[in-house]
């Protein structure tokens, strides 16, 4: 800890009657959004694995019927149909205070109650990094742990053997992996995905901070950057120029554009490492939960109260088809 200059330390004389000032403030700054989390339905999990199917349409044929034709053979509506599956992770923070500091006047205060609501922050931007991520999912077996394999690894045309049945995975016309992203490309991804769902209206793009810009800079009719002229909502009444992009009406329908936690997001290929982005159906994920989120007290052992909070939840993809993502742009 440094030394400050109104503070008593060693030397003697007219600084021993020198008072601290120190303000009752407390700052902590941190990015604490978690919209995968918050974006996805809740759903209850009774096991460890849970499971869901997936189905899909036959291609439409224009074959006739002549007439009178009787039907001869039948078609199992359900041929096509899959099952998969992810595991739970459980997730846990742990937090404590000291007798003497709960019995000390200090900033903040460092009281267990703080330090609780601190350790529920925590756990949730933990769950978040684990919802974003590209992990495949793992088996407990006493030394290792559950984990549930993230947006990435599900919305991926060549998965994890294991984690999509084979004829479902996310078609590699709705990943964008490469440089040279422009508009052309993010329209690229959304018909790609229109052409799998039939409708984007309910697509959100999560994206980090290097993709928002990039999103952003749509508006700019052309030019450099340094002169190129930009297309902007101008309102009036409040004297407000919005200059960032939350609606993109494509020619499919409107995708929603929102902040990705940038602690959260993983890091993108290329020059640009805050550019990854998921194109996500809320309607087509989901959060397991086995043991809903909850803080537990325990003993004070003679060094101070101190507990945990913890969760126990997994992620549901289910159809890859139904999404997209971003990993690079230049």
């Amino acid at each position: 800890m440094p030394d400050f200059s109104n503070t008593f330390t060693t030397a003697p004389g007219s600084a021993a009657s020198n008072r601290e000032d120190l303000t009752d403030i407390l700052s902590i700054l941190a990015p604490e959004e978690t919209p995968v989390l918050s974006g996805g339905s809740r759903k209850k999990a009774s096991n460890v694995n849970f499971e869901w199917t997936l189905d899909k349409l036959d291609d439409p044929a224009a074959t006739g019927v002549v007439e009178g034709a009787d039907v001869a053979a039948f078609t199992d509506a359900f041929a096509a149909r899959e099952r998969t599956s992810n595991y739970v992770q459980k997730f846990r923070r742990d937090y404590m205070v000291s007798d003497l500091q709960e019995a000390t006047d200090s900033v903040g205060p460092a009281k267990l109650a703080e330090a609780e609501a601190k350790s529920i922050r925590e756990l949730k931007r933990d769950i978040e990094l684990t919802l974003c991520g590209s992990q495949d999912k793992q088996v407990g077996n006493g030394t290792d742990a559950y984990l549930t394999a993230g947006l990435g690894a599900f919305i991926d045309d060549t998965p994890a053997t294991g984690l999509v049945p084979a004829g479902f995975e996310t078609p590699g016309s709705s990943i964008y992996a490469t440089t040279g992203f422009n508009e052309a490309k993010f329209n690229d991804l959304i018909s790609s995905i229109y052409r799998q769902t039939g409708n984007v209206d309910s697509l959100t793009l999560v994206a980090d901070t290097g993709l928002r810009r990039v999103i952003s800079d749509f508006a700019r009719v052309g030019g450099l950057l340094s002169d190129s002229v930009r297309s902007v909502n101008y309102d009036g009444g409040s004297s407000t120029i919005k200059l960032s992009v939350e609606l993109y009406q494509s020619d499919h329908g409107i995708v929603s554009i929102i902040n990705g936690n940038p602690a959260c997001m993983p890091a993108s290929t290329g020059t640009t490492t805050t550019a990854t982005g998921y194109l996500v159906n809320p309607e087509y994920y989901g959060i397991h939960e086995l043991i809903p989120m909850g803080s537990t007290r325990l003993p004070n052992q003679g060094g101070g109260e101190r507990g945990y909070v913890d969760c126990v939840l997994g992620l549901g993809v289910y159809h890859p088809q139904a999404h997209g993502k971003i990993t690079a742009i230049d």
